[in-house]
C-alpha cells in the first residue's frame, strides 16, 4: 500500500498524500495502516500535512477492499480507528488540505487534524445513512463537539453534503481558500506550526482533546501539569529571552 501513500519531507513538515486519484482516494484499510506507520516515526518532523491527490481528499473507505475482511468491525477496530487515534495522540500539530470530497472516513480523517483548510470546491459528507449504515471514524464524537448536536444530526441522519463555505460558517473547519491556493496555504500553515514551540504545542493539543470530556477543575489541573513541563523546555527559555529582548523567538522544538 506504500504506492497509495506519497510521503515527502518539506523541511520540518511531513507531508502525507493519499495517492489514489482514480478512486477519488477511497481508502482501503491498508492505506490507513500506512498513514499510521508514518505517524509512528516522524523522524524529527514538527508538523504533519495530510493531502489528497487529484480532485478529492478522500471519498471514504474503499468498500471493495474492506469487504475482504470478515467483518466491518475488524476493519474499523484494527485499521481505521487506530490511525485516527494515532493522530489524536501525536505530539505535533496536524493540518489537512481538502479539495473536493471529504466523505465518510475521509471526513473523519480531515476533521481529525488540528486545522482543516478547504478549497472552495471542497465538501464534507456523512453519507452512511443513505446506504443503511452508521457514521464511524469517531464522527459521532467529533461532529457534535465541532458544530453542535443539531448540525451533526443534519449531517449524520440526513446524509446531506456540506459545502466548504457552510463548514466554515459552522466552525467545522479553519479556512476556505481559492482552489489554486490550497496546497500553498495549507503548507504555509504547517510550516508556521512547525516553527513553533513543539513541546508546548503538543501539550496544548492534548489538553484541548481532554478538555472536551473534563470538568473545569480537571482541565485546570491538567494545564498546571503541562505548564510545569513546558516551562523547562529550551523553547520556553528562548521565548522568555526573546520577549525581554523584544525580538522574535527562534524555537527549535525542544
Amino acid at each position: 500500500m506504500a504506492d497509495d501513500l506519497r510521503v515527502m519531507r518539506d523541511g520540518d513538515v511531513l507531508r502525507l498524500t493519499l495517492d489514489r486519484p482514480d478512486r477519488l482516494n477511497a481508502a482501503p484499510p491498508a492505506l490507513f495502516d500506512a498513514i499510521r506507520e508514518c505517524l509512528g516515526d516522524l523522524d524529527g518532523a514538527r508538523a504533519v500535512l495530510l493531502c489528497g491527490e487529484g480532485r478529492a481528499f478522500c471519498s471514504g473507505a474503499d468498500i471493495a477492499a474492506a469487504a475482504g475482511l470478515a467483518d466491518p468491525y475488524v476493519a474499523l477496530t484494527d485499521h481505521y480507528h487506530p490511525t485516527l487515534q494515532a493522530i489524536a495522540d501525536l505530539d505535533v500539530p496536524v493540518v489537512s488540505a481538502v479539495r473536493g470530497a471529504a466523505a465518510g472516513i475521509g471526513c473523519s480523517l480531515a476533521l481529525a487534524a488540528d486545522f482543516c483548510v478547504a478549497s472552495e470546491r471542497a465538501y464534507f459528507l456523512q453519507a452512511f445513512i443513505n446506504i443503511g449504515l452508521v457514521p464511524d471514524g469517531g464522527a459521532s464524537w467529533m461532529l457534535p463537539r465541532l458544530i453542535g448536536r443539531a448540525r451533526a444530526a443534519r449531517m449524520m441522519l440526513l446524509g446531506e453534503r456540506i459545502d466548504a463555505a457552510t463548514a466554515l460558517d459552522w466552525g467545522m473547519i479553519h479556512a476556505v481558500v481559492p482552489d489554486d491556493m490550497l496546497e500553498a496555504e495549507a503548507l504555509a500553515l504547517a510550516h508556521r506550526l512547525a516553527a513553533g514551540p513543539t513541546v508546548a504545542i503538543g501539550l496544548a493539543r492534548r489538553n484541548l482533546t481532554h478538555a472536551l470530556d473534563s470538568s473545569y477543575p480537571d482541565a485546570m489541573a491538567r494545564e498546571a501539569e503541562a505548564q510545569r513541563t513546558a516551562r523547562d523546555t529550551a523553547d520556553a527559555i528562548e521565548g522568555a529571552g526573546a520577549f525581554v529582548a523584544k525580538r522574535n523567538p527562534r524555537f527549535l522544538g525542544r
